[in-house]
């Protein structure tokens, strides 16, 4: 107890005091504001200028999806076996080059195939850095870096809508792609900065240990029993079962809609190109806001992530109807901007809890495949849903397919409350069966 109070007092200083830490911290800081420079700048580009349909918009996600989804397992494989600095910078390089063809394409074949590239070199990045977190920071300070990286990406998605809406109209869409191109060269400069593969302390899944032993190797193992051990320890430990199903529930649902949000914001009379940045921004912000506090509230992981999902659908559902409603455009685009902090806020009360839950269960030379494997599935879901999303856009109109979605994300959260208490007392079951230790879960709510 007095360990944890120990923690809690540090705060986040023993993290700004490490350096490795705080430089790929960096490195993601940059690369995030210039991707949301290239998502606000693409979407702007397709959708309102291009007025492409919403089948091409599903298109669009769909092309950004695949890669994770086929290649979440393997990437993550790959960040365990191999030195995970060298796979960031790689990744960051290509990726310069690629926004930077973005630049020529005039169609959107052309942009389909550059979002699929560009998949390909994001599915690898992602599971390396979560890899690197828990390779560069003390395990008690663990729940303080998720924060922080979670905050970065909220912060990110607050400040490039906006940006991007500033820059576009000031300079035009092109100079956002050579912005996120440069974001990509800073990244991959600080990344040189943080150490590279080290010998780690391997542990299975019955809690032994072997001293020594270099990330990815030991027992010889077949490269497909390999990349299946992340969802094997996944299946393993019920409450990150309990929440993997919960987030591919809750992004299936969502991206039945969310993926045509230019759609919707169409029926706005006379609407403004910015208003979609601002709306995105205060996402982000009520996500930030939620991953600054949900740490320090005393409920379980499924609760919060059940309680979040609960608000964000029926929020998620308020917007729809707001766009339709006849009402002055300053007082829509207030009540949208509100709508869309809280929807944010309760994504970040099922993200972030999950996130922490995931870092602290998975064993340090298994990080990158385990995240591979989350990836992978949640890609699957964003993948299906958006299809799904398309046909009842054009089938019933986008009004109604967001609030379908919206209470669907909210009946999500309402069952994992119901089975909350079943999942935890089985995780602390399996736990004591297999002799793993584990950080006990509040037992409040």
């Amino acid at each position: 107890m007095n360990q944890v109070q120990t923690v809690e007092s540090e705060g986040f200083k023993p993290l700004l005091r490490n350096r490795n830490y705080m430089l790929l911290m960096g490195s993601q800081l940059v690369s995030n504001m210039g991707e949301w420079l290239y998502i606000i700048a693409l979407l702007t580009l397709v959708g309102l200028k291009w007025q492409a349909a919403p089948w091409e918009i599903t298109a669009m996600t769909l092309c950004m999806a695949l890669p994770v989804l086929i290649g979440g397992p393997i990437a993550g494989w790959i960040g365990d076996r191999y030195d995970r600095k060298k796979i960031m910078v790689i990744s960051d390089v290509v990726r310069v080059f690629i926004l930077l063809g973005v630049l020529l394409a005039g169609n959107l074949i052309q942009i389909y195939v550059l979002l699929i590239v560009k998949g390909l070199m994001d599915v690898l990045f992602s599971p390396a850095k979560s890899g690197k977190i828990k390779e560069i920071v003390d395990p008690k300070h663990i729940d303080q870096a998720v924060t922080i990286s979670s905050s970065i990406e909220q912060m990110s998605k607050i400040i490039g809508p906006s940006l991007g809406g500033l820059l576009m109209a000031l300079f035009g869409i092109q100079l956002c792609f050579i912005i996120d191109a440069g974001s990509f060269v800073v990244s991959a400069l600080l990344l040189l900065g943080v150490p590279g593969r080290k010998i780690v302390k391997q542990e299975g899944l019955t809690g032994e240990s072997h001293h020594g032993v270099r990330a990815g190797q030991g027992e010889k193992k077949s490269f497909l029993k390999e990349i299946g051990e992340g969802l094997q320890l996944i299946y393993g430990i019920p409450l990150l079962l309990g929440g993997v199903v919960t987030i591919c529930a809750v992004v299936l649902v969502l991206q039945m809609a969310d993926s045509q949000i230019v759609t919707l914001f169409r029926l706005i009379p006379n609407v403004s190109e910015d208003l979609l940045g601002y709306c995105i921004s205060a996402s982000g912000l009520g996500t930030l806001i939620a991953a600054m506090f949900v740490r320090k509230l005393s409920w379980s992981t499924l609760a919060k992530m059940g309680a979040g999902a609960t608000a964000a659908g029926l929020v998620f559902a308020v917007c729809a109807v707001v766009v339709v409603t006849k009402m002055p455009h300053l007082l829509q685009s207030v009540v949208l901007f509100g709508s869309f902090f809280l929807a944010g806020a309760g994504g970040g009360f099922v993200l972030v809890p999950f996130q922490m839950l995931l870092m602290k269960r998975t064993p340090e030379h298994m990080t990158s495949r385990v995240f591979g494997t989350v990836n992978s599935l949640t890609s699957g879901a964003a993948i299906v849903g958006p299809t799904i999303g398309g046909a009842l856009i054009t089938g019933i109109g986008a009004v109604p397919t967001y609030i379908v979605a919206g209470l669907g994300t909210a009946a999500v959260g309402g069952v994992l409350l119901l089975f909350k208490g079943r999942i935890e007392r089985k995780d602390e079951a399996s736990a004591s069966l297999n002799a793993v230790p584990m950080v006990p879960e509040p037992s409040t709510m």
